[in-house]
């Protein structure tokens, strides 16, 4: 099976959030029974955390045993714990709260309210993927990676022409200056994301449709990171009409379902 990215095209956000629930739970469900667990990193952004909403409110969610799910996380913004912005706590509000997951298997990044530096809070997590990773290997074996995607192309809390697009060493970087608020932020690189057996994008809206259509056509990385998405079995991406206006049609299926038998 080729991991050339594809594109499915929903009519609508609705539309996109139903699919992806029923995608999701589906793969989820399919690992847990043939492996025994199923590691996720979740994505924040407002189409990221709407999806976890969609998975709360879908009908299979509580047949998903979730205390078999290792819960990581792509980015996360430098504020306190509780602070209404921090991708964690909104992950909580929506889904983790409502499903019988395992606290042990839940890892999240650290708070600026944890008494460690930034550069501290990289490397502890850093050293939480290491603990987490099969033996003999780097990273935990992610059976799918969440991203959303901003009006200029960035993924996670990598944005174009920064230091930690290029990153090619560490697993884990502090961000500063980052040209959203806040400022300071923690980010997975791209080795980890595309270390993932998949990789899947939430993207919606017309704002979005340039970043997309340069990052399928091959654009700089450097100028569009998410030219540098690509996970090691597939990489999809879950869009609206909106968004998909500058796809090359080659890339757009269908709707269809994960199955046992998809790579």
């Amino acid at each position: 099976m080729s991991n050339e990215p594809r594109v499915i095209v929903h009519p609508d956000v609705d539309a996109l959030l139903r699919a992806h629930a029923n995608r999701f739970l589906a793969r989820a469900q399919h690992v847990v029974e043939e492996f025994g667990e199923f590691t996720v990193a979740l994505t924040g952004g407002t189409l990221g955390i709407a999806s976890l909403v969609a998975l709360r409110e879908h009908p299979d969610c509580q047949r998903l045993d979730w205390s078999r799910v290792n819960v990581w996380w792509g980015d996360e913004r430098w504020v306190a714990r509780d602070h209404p912005d921090r991708n964690a706590l909104q992950a909580r509000h929506a889904l983790l709260d409502h499903v019988p997951v395992d606290p042990e298997r839940v890892h999240e990044f650290p708070a600026a309210d944890d008494g460690i530096s930034l550069d501290e809070a990289a490397a502890r997590y850093a050293k939480q993927l290491i603990a987490a990773a099969p033996l003999g290997q780097a990273l935990p074996a992610f059976d799918v990676i969440f991203l959303g995607v901003g009006p200029d192309g960035h993924v996670a809390s990598m944005f174009p022409g920064s230091e930690a697009i290029r990153e090619r060493t560490n697993t884990v970087l502090p961000v500063r200056n980052s040209p959203k608020p806040p400022p300071e932020r923690l980010t997975l690189t791209l080795p980890v994301i595309n270390s993932a057996a998949r990789v899947i994008v939430l993207l919606a809206g017309a704002e979005k449709a340039g970043a997309l259509g340069l990052g399928l056509a091959g654009a700089s990385v450097d100028e569009v990171p998410l030219a540098g998405v690509l996970g090691r079995r597939s990489t999809l991406f879950h869009v609206d009409a909106a968004a998909a206006e500058q796809v090359p049609p080659s890339l757009i299926e269908g709707e269809q379902y994960w199955t046992a038998s998809d790579g």
